[in-house]
């Protein structure tokens, strides 16, 4: 399964891929998986801001998905589906965080932020981790919105059902969160900001496909 990427049948909407998943052709649900990888990994890393625990929180997205694909109702997209048991699933991490930071007496380590000076930016060649940095200064409500309306393109409606806010709320918090960011910054976020590469989409592939092996 490595390397390789599975395409839906052709001709086939997503919606009669997943048909197809049901009917039990179990192994087009990788390409459910590749396709939504790069959406969950930004938003998860809006809100973990830590790649090993975004990775888990996505394995277990994909595999709460699979097992409830029947219960779908598809009344929004595939991809805004996955957001919102990602962020559930992101949530549920943070709580387990935060009660093993308090047991160990560090909560300073979860709400104290990163500085970056000017010079830690020059230093930095990655522009990427420079523009993650600068995402990460942003109050979460509305990072979570710039990551999924201006990065991952989703709707203001779609933004809104995966948030559970109404759609004004959406565009006030987006506008809040472009004021925040320096304009200079604004035209690279989509094409470098929590790249999520090939290497990584196999192994989440073979994570979730583990996962998945015991269900029905």
């Amino acid at each position: 399964m490595k390397g390789t990427v599975v395409l839906p049948p052709d001709g086939l909407s997503e919606g009669e891929v997943i048909n197809r998943i049901l009917a039990g052709e179990k192994q087009l649900f990788e390409w459910i998986v590749r396709r939504y990888n790069q959406r969950l990994f930004r938003i998860g890393m809006s809100l973990l801001k830590d790649e090993t625990e975004v990775e888990d929180a996505m394995q277990a997205t994909y595999v709460k998905a699979y097992e409830h694909l029947r219960q779908f109702e598809r009344r929004s997209s595939a991809g805004t589906w996955l957001v919102r048991i990602l962020l559930n699933e992101c949530l549920a991490q943070r709580k387990r965080r935060q009660k093993l930071q308090t047991h160990h007496n560090t909560e300073e380590m979860e709400t104290k932020p990163a500085i970056h000076t000017p010079s830690n930016i020059l230093l930095n060649k990655e522009l990427g981790k420079v523009l993650e940095n600068a995402l990460a200064q942003l109050p979460e409500k509305y990072r979570v919105v710039f990551v999924l309306r201006e990065i991952e393109e989703m709707s203001t409606r779609e933004t809104g059902d995966a948030l559970g806010i109404e759609e004004p709320n959406v565009k006030v918090r987006l506008n809040r969160a472009k004021t925040m960011l320096r304009d200079n910054l604004n035209g690279y976020f989509k094409e470098t900001a929590y790249p999520f590469h090939l290497t990584r989409c196999d192994l989440m592939v073979e994570r979730v496909f583990r996962g998945i092996a015991s269900l029905p």
